[in-house]
C-alpha cells in the first residue's frame, strides 16, 4: 500500500520541497473519489514530496543511504514525535554495550563478591555517562553553529527543530545491539563503522535542517566531539569515574 498522508495533515501549514528546500503550502490536492494529485514546487518545478506515495520501508532505506530528500520528508513533511523515545532507547543500547564490556573486563569470577545491585548500579552509571557525552556533543554543535551562523538559530523553534533532527539522526546506535549479539573478531571494526555512520547522519541532519553546505555541518560536529571529550576529561580530573 502507498503511505499517503491523511487529508487533515495537509491543512496544518507550510511544508518543504524535498528537492530544493523551498516552502510549499500543500503536499497534494485531493479531488475526492480517490483522485490525488501531488503538488508541484513553484521553484524547481518538481513534485514537492514524492515520498508521500512511497512505502515506509523505501523511505527508511533512503534515510539509511543519507539522502537529503528523505531527511527533508521526515523532518518537514511528517509529524514524527518519537525523537525522545528513540534517544532514550539509543542511550540504553550504548549503556548496555559499555556495561557488557565492563563485565567482560572484570577478572573477578566469584559471584559472592559482586552482588546484583552493584551490577545494576554499573549499568545506570554507564547510562549516565552516555547521556553526559551525548549532551555535551549536542551543546558543542549548537555553540559552533550559533557562533558561525547566528541568523539560522534566532528563534526557539529553530533550536527545537535542530535538536529533533539530531536526536532522530542517532538511530544508527540501534545497530550496537546486533553488533554485540553476533559477536565476532571484527566487532571493534563494526563499532567504529557504526560511530562513523551516526556522525554522517548527524551531519546530514544539520545540513538539511539549516540548509547549509557540506563543510559547515562537519565543522560543527568536529567541535562537538572536542567539547564532548573536554567535558569528559574535566569530570575525570574532578575525580569522577567517567
Amino acid at each position: 500500500g502507498r503511505g499517503v498522508l491523511p487529508r487533515a495533515m495537509a491543512a496544518l501549514g507550510a511544508y518543504r520541497c524535498i528537492e530544493c528546500n523551498g516552502e510549499a503550502t500543500e503536499l497534494y490536492r485531493d479531488y475526492q473519489r480517490g483522485v490525488l494529485r501531488i503538488s508541484i514546487c513553484k521553484s524547481c518545478q518538481k513534485p514537492v514530496d514524492k515520498y508521500i506515495e512511497y512505502d515506509p520501508v523505501i523511505i527508511l532505506i533512503n534515510a539509511v543511504l543519507c539522502k537529503a530528500q528523505a531527511y527533508r520528508h521526515i523532518l518537514f513533511n511528517t509529524k514524527i514525535n518519537i525523537h525522545g523515545k528513540l534517544c532514550v532507547f539509543c542511550l540504553l543500547c550504548e549503556a548496555y554495550l559499555r556495561w557488557l564490556q565492563l563485565q567482560d573486563s572484570s577478572q573477578n569470577t566469584d559471584p559472592d563478591d559482586l552482588i546484583r545491585y552493584a551490577k545494576e548500579w554499573d549499568f545506570y552509571r554507564m547510562f549516565g555517562i552516555a547521556s553526559l557525552e551525548q549532551t555535551s556533543f549536542f551543546i558543542g554543535i549548537f555553540i559552533t553553529l550559533w557562533w558561525i551562523t547566528p541568523e539560522m538559530l534566532k528563534r526557539k523553534s529553530d533550536f527545537i527543530l535542530l535538536l529533533k533532527a539530531l536526536l532522530l539522526s542517532t538511530y544508527g546506535k540501534l545497530l550496537l545491539i546486533p553488533a554485540v549479539i553476533w559477536e565476532h573478531d571484527y566487532t571493534p571494526l563494526c563499532l567504529a563503522f557504526i560511530k562513523v555512520f551516526v556522525l554522517i547522519s548527524n551531519s546530514q541532519a544539520i545540513r538539511v535542517t539549516l540548509n547549509l553546505n557540506r563543510i559547515l555541518p562537519w565543522f560543527a560536529i568536529f567541535f562537538g566531539l572536542i567539547f564532548e571529550n573536554g567535558v569528559v576529561c574535566l569530570f575525570q580530573k574532578m575525580g569522577w569515574d567517567v
